[in-house]
C-alpha cells in the first residue's frame, strides 16, 4: 500500500477555522489521491481540541480560537467519510514557546524550562524549550497523547523534530547534572556536542519514545506510531534525535525523516543514503519520507515534486508525506492537479498495515503482540530509570 500523506497545520492555513472547511479540505485530498492526513493538535503551547491534560495542568482546554468546537473530532469525522486515515501531529512537542521567554507553560510551571549552559531558558533558532528530560515534563507530553488516543478514532499518532527530541545545548539544569554525576561521578562535558554527553542525553528521549509506543500499542495495538525526525546524524547532534536507534529498536511503525532539500540532486543523495545506508530491505516499509512543497517564499515545482516521488518508487520507497497541505492549493491547484494525472492517479491499494495481528508488518514481534505486558514493564522501568 502506498502512503500518500499531507501535513495538515494551523499556521498560514484557515482549514481548521470552521467545519465547512475542514470538510472541503478533506475531500479535496481524497480527490487528489492521498489517503492519510496529518492534522496538528499541538501547536504554539495549545491544542486543537478539549485537552483535561493541559486544564488540569495550566487551565487552558484548547486554542481559543476554536473555542466551543472540537476540530479534531470534526476532522476525523469528515475525513473518515472519504475514507482518509488520521494521524493526530503534536506539532511543538516540547518546545514551550517562540521568542516569549517561556509563554504561558513556563509562567505557570516555570521550573519546567531547561536550562543551557550558562543558566539561561534554553533557546535554538527562537524557540524556548521544556526540559524534555524531565520526567514530569515527559509524563505531561505522554499524558496529552495517551488522551488522544483514547478519546479520537484516529489510525496512529505522530512526533516530529520536537518530539522525542530536545537541542543538544540543554541538559544543564540542576536535576540533570546530578543525575550524570550518580552515574558517571563527574559533571557533564562543558562541550554539548561531547559524543558521549549527546549519547546519554539521547538515550534519555528514545526511553521515552519506548514508553509512547508500548502505552499506546497497551490502549490500542493496531494504531501507528510514526515519527517525523530531523535527518540522521544531524538530528542525533543537534536535537538528540536517535532516529536510527529507534528503528534498530522497532519504537515505530512508520517514519519520515524530513528530507527538505529543495534540489533533485541534494534530494536523491539523501534518498540513496537512507536506503543503502540507515534502513535495511526488511526496514525499508516503514519508511516514507518528508518532502517539502511550501516554506516561506518557497515554492516547489509541480516537475520537481513528481519527480522526487518517481524516485522514491524506482527505490522501494512506497510514499511520502508533504510539507504542508496550503501548498497544494495555489497557483490554482497546480501541485495537486500535477498528483491526479501523474503518481497519484491509481488508488491506493487497501492492505492492512498496522494490524498486530500481521505477521507480514514490518518489525512484528513478540512485543506487538503482548502490549500490555510491555506497556507494564516500561513503566517499571521508567520509574527504575529515575
Amino acid at each position: 500500500m502506498e502512503l500518500r500523506g499531507v501535513w495538515l497545520t494551523n499556521t498560514a492555513s484557515k482549514v481548521l477555522h470552521s467545519r465547512d472547511n475542514i470538510k472541503e479540505a478533506m475531500e479535496f485530498l481524497a480527490e487528489t489521491g492521498f489517503n492519510f492526513v496529518f492534522p496538528v493538535v499541538w501547536n504554539k503551547a495549545l491544542t486543537m481540541y478539549p485537552s483535561q491534560v493541559m486544564l488540569e495542568n495550566f487551565g487552558v482546554e484548547i486554542d481559543p480560537l476554536y473555542k466551543g468546537r472540537d476540530p479534531l473530532a470534526e476532522l476525523i469525522e469528515e475525513a473518515k467519510k472519504v475514507n482518509l486515515k488520521v494521524i493526530p501531529w503534536f506539532e511543538y512537542g516540547f518546545a514551550t514557546s517562540y521568542n516569549l521567554n517561556g509563554g504561558h507553560l513556563l509562567a505557570k510551571k516555570p521550573e519546567w524550562g531547561a536550562k543551557d549552559q550558562a543558566g539561561n531558558l534554553l533557546n535554538k533558532n527562537g524557540f524556548e524549550w521544556m526540559n524534555a528530560l524531565d520526567p514530569q515534563v515527559q509524563e505531561f507530553m505522554l499524558n496529552m497523547v495517551l488522551e488522544v488516543v483514547k478519546n479520537y478514532d484516529i489510525d496512529g499518532v505522530q512526533g516530529d523534530d520536537r518530539m522525542p527530541a530536545f537541542p543538544s545545548e540543554g541538559g544543564y539544569d540542576v536535576a540533570t547534572i546530578e543525575r550524570y554525576r550518580q552515574m558517571f561521578e563527574k559533571d557533564p562535558p562543558q562541550n554539548p556536542k561531547d559524543p558521549q554527553w549527546v549519547q546519554w542525553r539521547a538515550d534519555i528521549l528514545t526511553g521515552f519514545l519506548e514508553r509512547i509506543y508500548t502505552e499506546v500499542k497497551a490502549l490500542k495495538p493496531e494504531i501507528a506510531v510514526s515519527m517525523s525526525p530531523n535527518i540522521y546524524k544531524w538530528g542525533l547532534d543537534e536535537y538528540l534525535q536517535d532516529s536510527k536507534t529507534w528503528v534498530n529498536r522497532q519504537l515505530v511503525d512508520l517514519i519520515h525523516p524530513q528530507l527538505y532539500r529543495r534540489d533533485f540532486g541534494s534530494y536523491k543523495s539523501l534518498i540513496d543514503k537512507l536506503v543503502t545506508e540507515q534502513f535495511t530491505p526488511e526496514q525499508l516499509p516503514k519508511l516514507f519520507p518528508g518532502i517539502l512543497i511550501k516554506l516561506g517564499p518557497y515554492r516547489i515545482s509541480a516537475e520537481d515534486l513528481v519527480r522526487k516521488i518517481e524516485y522514491n518508487r524506482s527505490v522501494g520507497i512506497q510514499g511520502e508525506v508533504l510539507f504542508f497541505y496550503e501548498g497544494l492549493r495555489e497557483n490554482d491547484g497546480a501541485l495537486a492537479k500535477a498528483l491526479r494525472e501523474g503518481p497519484y492517479g491509481r488508488p491506493a491499494s487497501e492492505v492492512p498495515m498496522f494490524s498486530a495481528k500481521n505477521r507480514n508488518l514490518p518489525g512484528f514481534s513478540f512485543q506487538r503482540v503482548f502490549p500490555r505486558f510491555y506497556a507494564v514493564l516500561s513503566r517499571f522501568r521508567a520509574w527504575l530509570r529515575f
